[in-house]
């Protein structure tokens, strides 16, 4: 079939994104699920600094490439050897699949999957397909998803399904924000009941893990440079909200989450963090940075430094949980959607992204643009 999608031909081009044509809309050829696979229509996908990090060349991707990792939509078809997802069906995609059966995925979401993982390298489903073209051309899909299109093609693996009184937009967040920012605090940071969480970065995955701290009972300090993000922080539940600035040694908290992908955030999360406490890292800085650690503080106060992808989640088990939240009125993610966007929309998203100025912007999808 044919769809529309933002295909990224080269990686580097200087911001403005809106002006130096990062990204193009261009119709493409989509092939139908094989083995093991759905096809998938998008209804809502999600701008994070993962695709912003593509673009920029920060994160070396096969290209050309099909962007989008977070997203929601409905089944449309299956193909052979999938019985247990029908069509019809909504589904969250998440960009880790995980086979299940590796010694990776074996220690229960520490670690990477490593069939996903490499799959996701050589920019293919798992088992190798590439279900996108154009023309005679292979375009490679991103993190086994490809969401910024109005179809996708998808292995089983990187599918949970949920129930449609889960909204689109909601399902979406579900595959990359919540499950990074959220996992960042429940699995790697485990903090004890009654423990203090910091949050230094509040972008998507940052507000994430502090809707994911409130909703679980902790006290939440959150840090952004950013004045309308304390705000915001203070309105979902967060006792305390604080420029980087302004921290003090009161401050200081057992568990501290860096979700800003910045070498300074990372220093700021580490300064934040109480003896006997960890610092959970989960921000994905260009691969040039460095940032400055005190080993005799590590060793004087028994502190620890985790680094945790994807939040250490094993999405099949934490969605879930996470739904539950939300149905239970405790978890509001509809507050981390900052703006809904179209497809051609996306050049100018990646700037004010870059800026700094948005939580999520959302891509939300009309059939009638489908060629």
């Amino acid at each position: 079939m044919q769809i529309m999608g933002a295909v990224l031909d080269r990686t580097g081009a200087p911001p403005p994104y809106a002006a130096s044509g990062a990204l193009r809309t261009a119709p493409l050829d989509l092939d139908p699920p094989g083995p093991g696979e759905l096809a998938v229509r998008i209804e809502a996908a999600g701008l994070c600094h993962s695709d912003l990090s593509v673009v920029d060349g920060s994160r070396q991707r096969p290209l050309p490439m099909l962007l989008g990792h977070e997203a929601a939509g409905i089944v449309e078809s299956v193909g052979p050897g999938v019985d247990d997802v029908v069509p019809g069906r909504r589904v969250v995609l998440t960009f880790l699949p995980r086979c299940g059966s590796c010694a990776a995925c074996a220690t229960d979401g520490r670690l990477p999957c490593s069939v996903g993982s490499a799959a996701n390298s050589a920019g293919t489903l798992v088992g190798g397909a590439v279900r996108l073209r154009q023309g005679t051309t292979p375009v490679h899909h991103h993190l086994g998803v490809s969401a910024f299109a109005t179809h996708a093609v998808v292995h089983r693996t990187s599918v949970v399904p949920v129930d449609h009184d889960v909204p689109a937009d909601v399902a979406a967040l579900l595959g990359c924000a919540v499950l990074t920012g959220g996992g960042a605090v429940v699995n790697a940071g485990r903090p004890a009941p009654g423990d203090r969480v910091a949050v230094v970065g509040l972008g998507g995955v940052g507000m994430a893990a502090l809707l994911v701290a409130v909703a679980l009972g902790h006290e939440v300090l959150g840090v952004d440079p950013v004045p309308a993000k304390l705000e915001l922080a203070r309105t979902l539940g967060a006792r305390a909200a604080t420029p980087a600035q302004a921290l003090d040694a009161g401050d200081r908290a057992p568990v501290v989450v860096e979700a800003a992908g910045s070498a300074r955030a990372f220093e700021t999360a580490l300064a934040l963090t109480a003896p006997g406490g960890t610092t959970v890292t989960t921000g994905l800085p260009g691969p040039d940075a460095r940032a400055s650690v005190a080993p005799l503080t590590l060793t004087a106060e028994a502190r620890t430094i985790v680094g945790s992808y994807l939040g250490s989640s094993v999405p099949s088990r934490d969605i879930p949980r996470y739904v539950d939240l939300w149905r239970a009125g405790r978890l509001p993610l509809e507050r981390l959607v900052s703006a809904r966007i179209g497809l051609e929309d996306l050049p100018a998203a990646l700037d004010r992204l870059a800026a700094g100025a948005e939580l999520r912007q959302l891509i939300t999808f009309d059939e009638r643009i489908t060629a």
